[in-house]
């Protein structure tokens, strides 16, 4: 009988345990700090003190006249540093950012002879690779005036398979070597949605869009641990930039294994929100919803990416009328239109969110025409997405407001692109080119990211050239269409809660207010009230992730470290 009353006991305990509110018990302080963070309005809140609680969520944020608890497990002297919210990347690309790391990487060159130097380097330097594979070529930034051929590789490299992808992903350039192993020769036709690169009636080593399957399919594939060490490489990058989040888009099963890998093993840093690369992709990886948040709200399939044309630099955006340097070519689309209406409403019927690349004019109004159709039959809060929307027709601007478009856009681009897109489109067809502030005069909701590893993933300049229209030399002097410039706040905005809403995470990320997890970076600097030119070179020094640091400087001095309570 005595044992079964202590059981009784026992079970009473544990009862009252479970049905007594538990205390409220915050497990952190970051104090002395400049801090501020956007409300729901999107203007700026300052602070003194960020209280994180035991979940790793903001509890409260402090004044200087507010009292502080006596009961926490730490506290850190911010020392007056500047704390602001994480970043979030509403577009990039992570694995291709590992591998940038861990391959040929030309991103870096200003000419074609500095680029075949570092082709020509890196065999030395790998003699045993099977294929030289590497990323970042950009012959506009060499000044080429022509696109790359075979025989330019085939002077320094001629034995070795070469396969490199140009900066956007949207073309490949490969030497005679890779062609003759891939049996492409004068015979072989250009795919639907691709283009070979002719010259003198035989493929020139260029391949554009869909083409560059002819090409890649040879090309050996990374092995698991390559990919995990990619991943690795790819959270050190972001981290350090002060990206508490980035958005996936493109993510294939091999990709969503790595996360899984990293996130089981505990070693999954970064926040990401993943778009599947197509249909197959979405089915095989999530099934027939958008997956929960995994990993404590680390990873999470929404929906799914699909390409609607090419870009800018390759002459594959789809226009609607001849390119300016090119009037035999007007882009290339990538799906006809029952297809994109099919492959959307696929997606939509499951109710996985839809993102579209398009960049030029004719791609952007059919990606409207099929927004509108689809959603009268898929009502609710779709949250529809045109990825890039580089290139509108600014009879078409006002209709992105409509169904809530979300402009998911890249400032980096407009400062590494003017001078091209006003050759490749005339003057005169620019009206609606990188339109930030016509998107929000319209009521569009406006997101903004990289796109890295084509731009630096770096939101810092991002902000800048949002706020100027100007590139890094201070080119054009006063900004390039500087109607479209938009205000420090905006841009802070499209870079968190913007980018926070266009994902779907809105309810947990974005803003340092109360509820919202305490994703956030210390600063050298307080961009809130600094120039265009000084918010450029801003520096991270520490960032942090649901109130646990994930980067920390080098050079931050041991007393930055938390002191245990």
């Amino acid at each position: 009988m005595k044992g079964r009353v202590r059981v009784h006991k026992r079970w009473l305990a544990v009862m009252t345990a479970l049905t007594l509110p538990a205390p409220l018990l915050a497990s952190g302080l970051i104090d002395n700090v400049n801090g501020f963070t956007l409300d729901a309005e999107g203007k700026v809140q300052r602070f003194e003190g960020l209280l994180i609680d035991d979940h790793g969520k903001v509890e409260k944020l402090l004044q200087h006249k507010d009292k502080r608890p006596e009961r926490l497990d730490f506290k850190t002297d911010g020392k007056g540093r500047t704390l602001m919210p994480g970043l979030i990347d509403a577009h990039g690309h992570v694995m291709a950012l590992g591998f940038q790391a861990l391959t040929l990487d030309l991103s870096g060159t200003h000419s074609l002879v500095a680029a075949l130097a570092k082709v020509t380097a890196y065999a030395q330097a790998y003699p045993a690779r099977r294929w030289i594979i590497g990323t970042g070529w950009n012959q506009e930034a060499w000044g080429l005036k022509r696109f790359p051929t075979a025989a330019d590789i085939d002077a320094v490299l001629p034995d070795t398979p070469v396969w490199l992808a140009r900066v956007d992903g949207h073309a490949g350039w490969a030497n005679s070597k890779a062609m003759e192993l891939a049996g492409v020769t004068a015979k072989t036709k250009s795919p639907a949605g691709g283009r070979i690169e002719m010259a003198n009636g035989a493929p020139s080593g260029i391949f554009v869009d869909a083409a560059q399957s002819l090409i890649e399919k040879i090309v050996p594939l990374p092995l698991p641990k390559e990919r995990d060490l990619a991943l690795v490489k790819a959270q050190q990058n972001l981290l350090s930039l002060g990206i508490t989040t980035i958005t996936d888009m493109g993510t294939s099963l091999d990709d969503w294994q790595a996360f899984r890998r990293a996130g089981d093993r505990g070693k999954l840093g970064i926040r990401i929100i993943s778009y599947a690369a197509g249909i197959d992709a979405m089915l095989n990886t999530a099934g027939s919803e958008p997956t929960p948040w995994l990993y404590n709200d680390h990873l999470r399939m929404v929906g799914v990416k699909f390409l609607l044309d090419g870009a800018l630099g390759s002459r594959g955006a789809w226009l609607k009328a001849p390119y300016a340097d090119a009037p035999g070519q007007s882009g290339l689309s990538l799906m006809t239109s029952a297809q994109l209406r099919n492959q959307m409403s696929r997606a939509a019927m499951d109710g996985f969110q839809v993102a579209v690349h398009a960049i030029g004019d004719k791609a952007n109004a059919e990606l409207l025409d099929a927004i509108d159709e689809l959603a009268q039959t898929y009502t609710g809060d779709r949250r529809w997405r045109i990825e890039h929307a580089q290139i509108v027709d600014p009879a078409d601007l006002p209709r992105f407001a409509q169904y809530g478009i979300i402009a998911s856009m890249q400032p980096s681009h407009e400062a590494s692109d003017w001078r091209m897109a006003q050759a490749r489109m005339g003057e005169g067809r620019l009206g609606g080119a990188y339109a930030w502030r016509a998107m929000l005069d319209n009521h569009a909701p406006l997101a903004f990211g990289s796109d890295v590893p084509v731009e630096t993933a770096n939101p810092f300049p991002g902000i800048a050239i949002a706020m100027t229209r100007e590139d890094a030399s201070g080119e054009p002097f006063g900004g390039w269409r500087p109607e479209q410039r938009i205000a420090l706040e905006d841009a802070l905005k499209a870079y968190t809660i913007g980018s926070a809403y266009a994902g779907f995470a809105d309810d947990r990320l974005g803003t340092l207010m109360p509820g919202k997890a305490a994703d956030f970076v210390i600063m050298d600097s307080d961009i809130s009230i600094a120039s265009p030119t000084d918010i450029r070179v801003a520096s991270v020094r520490e960032t942090w992730i649901g109130g646990k640091p994930q980067f920390v400087r080098k050079d931050s001095p041991a007393t930055d470290k938390r002191d245990e309570m």
